[in-house]
């Protein structure tokens, strides 16, 4: 930190921020990065991570190793919990961060829409943790399958239902069905893993929205073909650990995974700033929080409008597009040179990928869909990802899971397996009991009071 140099605290390390931070590179400011994580992540691949398709080292990068080169960026781990407006100042645990210029990118969460309590049974995908604990629950679902004496049960555990019909839920949904199709197949005695029932309910009439009809056509078909039901035109009312409600019927289910809503992060709260109904911060054309032009809020957590009228998306190009207005407004004022005109969004398509060699890919001019969807997908997604290590391991683990069928990552970590893995009382009744041939090269099962097929 240079004594007289303008200070740039920049909160938030995912697209936005990052690609703030890198543009000030030149500029005479010190940049001061906080992160409550120590590594950046490739959210769109979070999906491949919950399904073992990942692993989470394949789609994250050491924020300090992205900007170890940058000598005027400062990286500190830590939580922010407030900021001081009129004092300019950032608190971040026991720590204390001046700044000249704030930019807010502090990303968002998942929203339930007034029913928080639901967040323990279908938990979100927008943290390395959400994907690490929903890979979890997926893999568990199967090992408690084997080991219950109950059909019922087994029926319920081998039923995963994931909530909204968008690109995350999409991509859960196809994704899950690979898993259980094909790579699992083979490796289970006691169950079928393709007998799994995947559902993917969608409030709204059609799944993907934001895409042209026909390709959210396609999408549905395809992923008919998969064998997942689709339910258009579905509320959830309400969910729990086992299974969930929707209108006028009941789904038993192992694992819930909610892809439906988004919520802003805190952000707005800290400034005191006018927001919209899902905590987005309202800015001016400079992306400046009214009232405080050192204050710029970014991403997801800005309620942007574009030309047209519209809500900006939360997706990662306009995450980093706002970046680098920001950062040219900065340099600009501190510069003394005329500062750029007003943020201008410029769209640069829809993609979603529905399994293997499928996709939908909404360009300006062009719709592509089916393997040649699917291969601009892969393309687009290995060249947006950080470093040429992740690069190369994400396109190698998706030839080999393409011409092999499996998923290397499929690892249950945390908490206690054998505890987890254990039915419960309620699942396993006491007339059932299993006994395990010890013979060599034999596994047989000795069942009482329960069917095994």
């Amino acid at each position: 930190m240079t004594v007289g140099t303008p200070q740039v605290v920049i909160v938030g390390a995912g697209f936005g921020g990052l690609t703030a931070a890198q543009s000030l590179a030149r500029a005479p400011v010190d940049v001061t990065i906080i992160d409550r994580h120590n590594f950046h992540y490739f959210q769109p691949l979070l999906y491949q991570v919950a399904t073992a398709a990942l692993s989470p080292a394949d789609i994250a990068w050491p924020i300090r190793s992205i900007a170890r080169r940058q000598k005027n960026a400062t990286v500190l781990m830590a939580d922010v919990t407030g900021i001081d407006v009129g004092a300019r100042l950032v608190h971040a645990g026991s720590v204390t961060v001046p700044y000249d210029f704030l930019v807010l990118a502090t990303g968002a969460t998942h929203s339930y829409f007034g029913h928080p309590e639901w967040a323990a049974a279908a938990p979100g995908l927008k943290q390395i943790e959400d994907a690490t604990r929903i890979r979890r629950k997926i893999l568990l679902a199967f090992e408690k399958a084997e080991l219950t004496g109950d059909p019922d049960e087994q029926r319920r555990l081998l039923t995963f239902v994931v909530v909204g019909g968008g690109p995350t839920g999409v991509e859960m949904a196809g994704a899950i069905a690979e898993v259980a199709h094909h790579a699992l197949s083979a490796e289970f005695r006691h169950i079928d893993p393709r007998a799994a029932r995947i559902v993917l309910v969608e409030a709204g009439p059609r799944l993907l929205p934001t895409f042209p009809e026909n390709l959210s056509a396609y999408a549905q078909r395809s992923l008919e073909g998969m064998g997942v039901e689709v339910m258009t035109s579905t509320r959830v009312t309400n969910c729990d650990d086992r299974g969930v409600d929707l209108d006028g019927m009941r789904i038993g289910a192992g694992t819930i995974v909610w892809a439906a809503g988004v919520v802003a992060s805190p952000a707005g709260a800290w400034l005191d700033a006018e927001r919209d109904r899902a905590g987005r911060v309202k800015v001016g054309p400079d992306l400046s929080v009214p009232d405080h032009p050192e204050i710029f809020v970014i991403g997801d957590t800005a309620a942007v409008m574009d030309e047209t009228g519209r809500l900006v998306p939360g997706i990662a190009p306009a995450a980093k597009q706002m970046g680098r207005h920001v950062a040219d407004v900065i340099a600009a004022r501190v510069s003394g040179r005329v500062p750029p005109s007003p943020f201008r969004y410029r769209h640069q398509g829809d993609l979603a990928t529905i399994g293997r060699k499928a996709a939908v890919v909404k360009l300006a001019h062009v719709h592509l869909k089916g393997f040649i969807g699917w291969l601009f997908w892969g393309f687009a997604h290995i060249y947006f990802l950080i470093g040429l290590r992740n690069r190369a391991v994400v396109a190698f683990s998706w030839l080999w899971s393409y011409l092999t069928y499996q998923r290397g990552a499929r690892l249950i970590v945390g908490g206690s397996e054998a505890e987890e893995a254990a039915p419960t009382e309620k699942a396993q009744p006491q007339s059932s009991s299993i006994e395990v041939s010890r013979e060599p090269g034999r596994s047989q099962v000795a069942s009482s009071g329960a069917d095994w097929r």
